[in-house]
C-alpha cells in the first residue's frame, strides 16, 4: 500500500524544489550565482546559458564576477543581462564582468517578501491539488473494490499527514528565504 504513495510524495517533493529553484533566482541582497541561471546568450546559434560560457565567483557579499571563456562573447552577455529582470548595469574590463548588487532597499525587501509569500502559496495550492488527486485514486481503488472502505479512510489520513508534512516544509523554506531577504 505505501507504494501508492510513493508517487504522490514525489510529486510533492518535485514541487518544493521547484519553490526552492524559483527562490534561489529572487535576489536577497546578497550576490548569488544562480540568479545568472535564467540567462541565455546566442551561442554560435544556440542559446546557452551564462552559466556554461563562463566561470562565476562571488568575491565579495555583493559582487559576482564573470569571466567568459571565450572573449568573443563579451558583448554578448553583458546585452543579455541588461535584457533580463536582474536590473543591474555590467562593469566591463575587456576580460571579465562585474555585476555589483547595491543594498536593498526597505520598500523593495518589503516587495520581495510579497512575492516569496506568493510564490509559496502557490506551492501549497499545488500539494493540496496533489492531495486531491490522490484521495480521488484511493475513492476510486474503494469503488472498483480494489480496497475496502477502511483502508480509504487510512488512506485519507496518511495523505493528509504527508500533506501538512509538505506543507510545514513550505511554510519553513519561506521563512528562511524571507529572514534572508530582510537581512541586512
Amino acid at each position: 500500500m505505501s507504494s501508492d504513495y510513493n508517487e504522490f510524495t514525489r510529486k510533492m517533493e518535485k514541487s518544493l524544489n521547484v519553490l526552492k529553484d524559483e527562490l534561489g533566482s529572487i535576489r536577497a541582497g546578497r550576490a548569488n550565482p544562480r540568479l545568472l541561471d535564467k540567462i541565455s546568450v546566442d551561442y554560435y546559434g544556440t542559446p546557452t546559458p551564462v552559466t556554461q560560457l563562463a566561470n562565476i565567483q562571488v568575491p565579495e557579499a555583493r559582487q559576482i564576477v564573470i569571466q567568459p571563456w571565450d572573449t568573443k562573447i563579451l558583448n554578448d552577455v553583458i546585452r543579455a543581462i541588461q535584457m533580463s529582470d536582474l536590473g543591474i548595469n555590467p562593469n566591463n574590463d575587456g576580460k571579465v564582468i562585474r555585476l555589483v548588487f547595491p543594498p536593498l532597499t526597505e520598500e523593495r525587501r518589503i516587495d520581495l517578501t510579497k512575492d516569496v509569500k506568493k510564490l509559496g502559496e502557490n506551492c501549497k495550492i499545488a500539494i493540496r491539488q496533489i492531495r486531491r488527486e490522490a484521495v480521488d485514486t484511493f475513492k476510486k481503488k474503494e469503488k472498483a473494490k480494489e480496497i475496502t472502505e477502511d483502508d480509504l479512510k487510512n488512506s485519507e489520513k496518511d495523505i493528509q499527514k504527508f500533506t501538512d508534512e509538505y506543507i510545514e516544509k513550505v511554510d519553513k523554506t519561506i521563512e528562511a528565504k524571507i529572514d534572508e531577504i530582510m537581512e541586512i
